[in-house]
């Protein structure tokens, strides 16, 4: 078995405006680092195909995603919140990149792949149950989760988040149900501000000061995650990655580097192997320094190829 990376031309057809951060470029930054590293020749690529909508259900209100649905522009733009919007291009991206994920999970489950990265857009991981916020939709990552628990029968899925930005939305649709444990690191205090502490199963979330470095990055990870996921034994890990904690992403304060992002993908990997049979989803979430974020995914493959 081997890795694999779904993506879709429309993801960069999405476009909230000249100057937001979330940008269609992130893609092209994605694919340049993948070629110049040669890892496109040893890993699998597969083209998302677009989510069902009784899908979509399964982690959201059916009011909330009837409003994305008809909101959704045939041209200008319609705001979601102060910083989410839709342009004519963007349901049809959230649909591939909500897709994305469960063609993962099926690449994963049926053992085609043992790791799946998801460079899509939008990003998931701040829709909440009946909300859109943040960038984020639909959230890629959550919608997963079900899915793998509804069709597969998993009792133990758990979702690892590592974006600069707390993932207010996983929390709030997975933190009353059974069967996950949801981990995040984040800056505090930092968008979405509302989050608490917690290192009490089945929600473990690890703030981190704005002068965090690679190495309390690293401690915060070791004491908090690992022996939650060890106790946890999870039968499928699912990623929210996010970059944007890098030392040259304006978007926070916090120094981590691609080294930092290989280490944690490294110690996932081994909880992977040794509870999982190896099976990892990753979801792009944050990052927007562009060279920084095709820099550090490239790392991230690495880690869950093993190389």
């Amino acid at each position: 078995m081997t890795v694999g990376i779904i993506s879709h031309h429309r993801c960069s057809r999405h476009n909230m405006g000249d100057h937001h951060p979330e940008s269609p470029q992130r893609m092209g930054a994605i694919q340049d680092q993948l070629i110049r590293s040669g890892l496109e020749y040893v890993i699998h690529q597969y083209d998302a195909t677009p989510i069902a909508r009784e899908i979509i259900e399964l982690a959201h209100d059916k009011k909330y995603i009837d409003y994305i649905f008809d909101n959704a522009p045939k041209e200008g733009m319609f705001r979601v919140d102060d910083d989410t919007s839709m342009n004519p291009e963007s349901l049809p991206a959230a649909l591939l990149s909500a897709g994305a994920a469960i063609n993962a999970v099926d690449l994963v489950m049926d053992k085609t792949l043992s790791a799946v990265f998801c460079a899509t857009r939008p990003p998931g991981h701040h829709a909440e149950y009946d909300k859109g916020m943040g960038f984020c939709f639909f959230n890629n990552i959550a919608i997963a989760a079900a899915y793998a628990k509804k069709k597969y029968q998993l009792e133990r899925v758990a979702i690892l988040d590592f974006d600069v930005h707390h993932g207010n939305g996983t929390e709030n649709i997975v933190k009353n149900k059974t069967g996950y444990l949801f981990c995040s690191t984040y800056q505090y205090p930092f968008f979405p501000f509302e989050m608490q502490e917690s290192n009490t199963p089945p929600i473990i979330n690890t703030p981190l000061p704005a002068t965090t470095k690679g190495p309390e990055f690293r401690q915060a990870i070791t004491e908090n995650w690992l022996p939650a996921l060890h106790k946890f034994k999870p039968q499928l890990i699912l990623i929210s990655a996010g970059f944007d904690a890098h030392i040259e992403d304006e978007m926070s304060q916090i120094s981590l580097t691609e080294s930092d992002y290989r280490w944690v993908t490294d110690e996932i990997k081994i909880i992977a192997d040794q509870y999982a049979e190896g099976r990892i989803v990753s979801m792009l979430e944050g990052g927007y320094a562009l060279n920084a974020l095709g820099r550090s995914v490239v790392e991230h493959v690495k880690g869950l190829i093993g190389s």
